[in-house]
């Protein structure tokens, strides 16, 4: 129950033991194929050019970034948590001329501030995270968006902790590069990178005066092995890519819609039962993240030891705080197979027992009752 890896369904499980076939054999290029249909479903968007990168969260992070951005393009990254920074590393790596709109741990980005930088010159690229794993944050886009879209400049959108977890309308809120991640919400093991890009972000790749700087994630010589010309790029993993496309065989099961009320749902209950101990969570209300929960770690209590005691105890584990958060929140994953009622019992009760092992008193019959009500509504 931290910020992933995710335990994965037993399907998926079985997926992983199919066995190994060449990259370039007629059905395992149909799983390819079927994999492409099933994100575009769940990005909700149209994009021809939409298939998993090999390589985690982080490789569909520097594919976007590397073939976005060029050396002298202008970037505006939008920074509140830990991964807005590494996309501001990436395109600084790519000696683009980047602008950084910093803002607070634990709060969205503002977008009178987005407007604001939008404003002193014209930006090729707006950088920003949909769902900040290092805080919590689920940021609204409506109104960033818009502001891109009128200064000329494309989005390119972190959906690691949101993709098939959160609402996320890729066409219809204009993003036109997005990444994410297998083993998050998708519920599949670390490896692949689910990726999309638009048209006109296909149209800035084409038109780029340099070749982009990695070969390997390059996305034109990516889409040639995974569009109709089948040329061979990579030795692609059968196995990495049957287990992602069963996963995305259970959120089409499922619904997109019925998924998202799932995890909404465990996150209410989460937050009741957290709130009903006692304790407090970083992120306000509406800006709360449904699959990644931050807690903020009482006064007293030794995160490390906490968070030992459960791994041992319970065989639970969550996550501490990253960079300007680190000893100051839990974060709590609540995301695919491992977003269920009877997790957030398991974990609330686990929890605390563990903080009574500190001296910490916390009201867990009130918790419960809260967490109950919620599931039971």
């Amino acid at each position: 129950m931290g910020p992933g890896p995710m335990d994965i369904h037993p399907r998926v499980y079985q997926a992983l033991t199919s066995p190994v076939i060449g990259h370039l054999d007629p059905s395992y290029l149909e799983a390819i194929d079927r994999v492409g249909v099933l994100l575009q479903e769940t990005f909700q968007t149209a994009n021809k050019v939409t298939n998993a990168t090999p390589g985690t969260g982080t490789s569909g992070m520097e594919a976007c970034v590397a073939n976005l951005l060029e050396p002298g393009d202008k970037a505006l990254i939008c920074v509140h948590g830990y991964f807005g920074d590494r996309i501001r590393q990436m395109a600084e790596r790519q000696d683009a001329e980047v602008t950084v709109l910093e803002g607070a741990w634990g709060k969205p980005t503002d977008p009178e501030a987005v407007a604001q930088a939008l404003s002193t010159g014209e930006f090729k690229v707006v950088g920003l995270i949909h769902a900040e794993t290092s805080t919590g944050v689920l940021q609204p886009l409506s109104d960033i968006s818009k502001l891109a879209r009128d200064h000329g400049a494309m989005i390119l959108l972190d959906t690691v902790t949101s993709l098939g977890g959160v609402e996320l309308k890729v066409d219809e809120w204009g993003i036109d590069v997005a990444y994410s991640c297998s083993q998050k919400c998708i519920g599949a093991p670390p490896g692949m990178a689910p990726v999309t890009f638009s048209d006109r972000a296909m149209r800035s790749v084409e038109n780029r005066k340099h070749a982009v700087r990695s070969w390997y994630l390059d996305i034109g010589l990516l889409n040639k092995y995974w569009g109709s010309e089948r040329v061979y790029h990579h030795t692609s993993s059968s196995t990495m890519n049957y287990a992602l496309l069963e996963a995305l065989e259970l959120i089409d099961e499922e619904g997109l819609d019925e998924r998202f009320e799932r995890h909404l749902k465990n996150h209410r209950a989460l937050v009741v039962g957290i709130e009903g101990m006692g304790l407090e969570m970083l992120v306000e209300p509406e800006f709360r993240l449904p699959t990644l929960n931050t807690v903020l770690i009482p006064d007293g209590v030794d995160d490390a030891t906490l968070r030992g005691f459960l791994l041992q105890e319970y065989n639970l584990e969550i996550g501490g705080g990253l960079g300007a958060l680190k000893g100051k929140v839990w974060r709590v994953g609540l995301m695919g197979y491992s977003s269920l009622s009877e997790n957030v019992i398991f974990f609330l009760s686990a929890l605390d027992r563990a903080l009574a092992k500190q001296g910490h008193r916390s009201d867990i019959e009130v918790g419960l009752t809260a967490a109950a009500e919620v599931l039971n509504g």
